[in-house]
C-alpha cells in the first residue's frame, strides 16, 4: 500500500500516522500540499491519503475539507486523533534571546500566539506549508536568528535542537485526522462516524433548522456541524455535517434518505470507525428503537384493505 501524507519527512502529520501499525507498514509518500494529497490519492498514485481536518484550537483544516468537498471524490475510512506536542526548534548554538524569526505551517503557529507573544514579542512569523518544512528550511539555513515550530521527530531529521518543548497554548490540545481512499466504505463497526456536505436550494429561513429536524427526530447525535462557502458568491453556503452512527444502519440510512430529498446535493464523504472508545447505548437505543418503530409500521401497512 502506498499512503501520501503531507511531508516533507517530519510533520505532525507523518507523526499521526505512524501511530497506525497498518499504514506504518505501507510505503510512505511525503507530498507537498494537502490538496496534492488529495489529488494523488484520487488519481491512483497513492491508494491511501492521510490528511489533517481539525485541531481542538484552530477548528477546521480548510484546505482538507474544501478540497474533499468541492474537487474530489473521495471516502473517508477512519479517523486518527492523536494529542498535540508543538516544540521551538533551532540550530545549535541559537538561543531563545537570539531569536527574530519563527517559521511554521499558520495552523501550528496559530496555536502558539500567546507563547510567542510572551517569550518572544515582535518576533516575526513566516508561513511554511508544513511544520516539518520549517524544521528543513531552519536546519539548511542554520541562521543565528531564526526557529521553527514542529515535532520532536522533525528536529531529529533536521538536526536541530529543542528550545522549548510544549509551547503549544492550551493543554489538552488535538488535532483530528483522516485517512481517504477512492471507492470503498468500511464494514459498520458499531462505533462509526458519517460525514456528509448539505448543498440547500436556496438559502432561506428554516433551511438549517430542516436538517436538524431529521437528526432530532431520529436521536442521532451530531459531533460537528459547520457553514462552508459554496464558492459561487457572498451569501451562498453548504453545511458540513458529522454524525455518529454508519449508513448501514437503518436509522442513520432513513434519516438521510429524508435529508437528500430535500436539498439540492447531499455529498457523502463517509462512514468510518471512529476514534475513541466505543459508542455509547444511547446510540444502539435509538437504533433499536427505530426497528421496533418500523416493525410496527409493517404490521399496520399489513392490515391495509385492498
Amino acid at each position: 500500500m502506498r499512503i501520501g501524507f503531507l511531508g516533507p519527512l517530519g510533520t505532525f502529520t507523518e507523526q499521526a500516522l505512524l501511530t497506525q501499525a497498518d499504514l506504518a507498514a505501507g510505503e510512505l509518500v511525503p507530498l507537498t500540499s494537502i490538496p496534492e494529497v488529495i489529488a494523488a490519492t484520487e488519481t491512483g498514485e497513492v491508494d491511501l491519503g492521510f490528511v489533517p481536518i481539525e485541531n481542538a484550537i484552530e477548528g477546521t483544516v480548510n484546505a482538507t475539507l474544501d478540497t474533499l468537498a468541492f474537487e474530489a471524490d473521495l471516502l473517508v475510512q477512519r479517523e486518527v486523533v492523536i494529542p498535540v506536542q508543538l516544540n521551538l526548534l533551532a540550530a545549535p548554538g541559537v538561543g531563545l534571546s537570539d531569536i527574530k524569526r519563527v517559521i511554521s505551517i499558520p495552523h501550528a503557529t496559530a496555536q502558539c500566539r500567546a507563547f510567542l507573544r510572551r517569550e518572544l514579542p515582535g518576533v516575526e512569523t513566516v508561513a511554511a506549508n508544513s511544520t516539518a518544512e520549517a524544521a528543513r528550511l531552519v536546519g539548511e539555513r542554520r541562521a543565528p536568528d531564526e526557529a521553527a515550530i514542529g515535532t520532536a521527530l522533525a528536529a531529529k531529521l533536521y538536526d536541530l535542537d529543542v528550545l522549548v518543548t510544549d509551547v503549544e497554548d492550551h493543554p489538552g490540545n488535538e488535532t483530528r485526522f483522516l485517512v481517504v481512499t477512492r471507492d470503498t466504505i468500511p464494514a459498520p463497526t458499531g462505533h462509526d462516524k458519517t460525514t456528509i456536505v448539505c448543498f440547500q436550494h436556496a438559502d432561506r429561513p428554516g433551511s438549517l433548522l430542516s436538517i436538524l429536524q431529521e437528526f432530532a427526530a431520529r436521536a442521532i447525535n451530531l459531533t460537528k456541524l459547520e457553514s462552508r462557502p459554496t464558492k459561487r458568491g457572498l451569501g451562498h453556503y453548504c453545511f458540513m455535517i458529522d454524525l455518529e452512527g454508519h449508513i448501514a444502519e437503518e436509522l442513520v440510512a432513513d434519516c438521510l434518505r429524508d435529508i437528500r430529498s430535500k436539498m439540492a446535493d447531499v455529498k457523502f464523504l463517509g462512514s468510518y470507525p471512529a476514534a475513541g472508545e466505543r459508542g455509547p447505548a444511547a446510540r444502539r437505543d435509538a437504533e433499536a428503537a427505530w426497528q421496533a418503530a418500523d416493525e410496527w409500521i409493517k404490521g399496520l401497512r399489513q392490515r391495509i384493505g385492498e
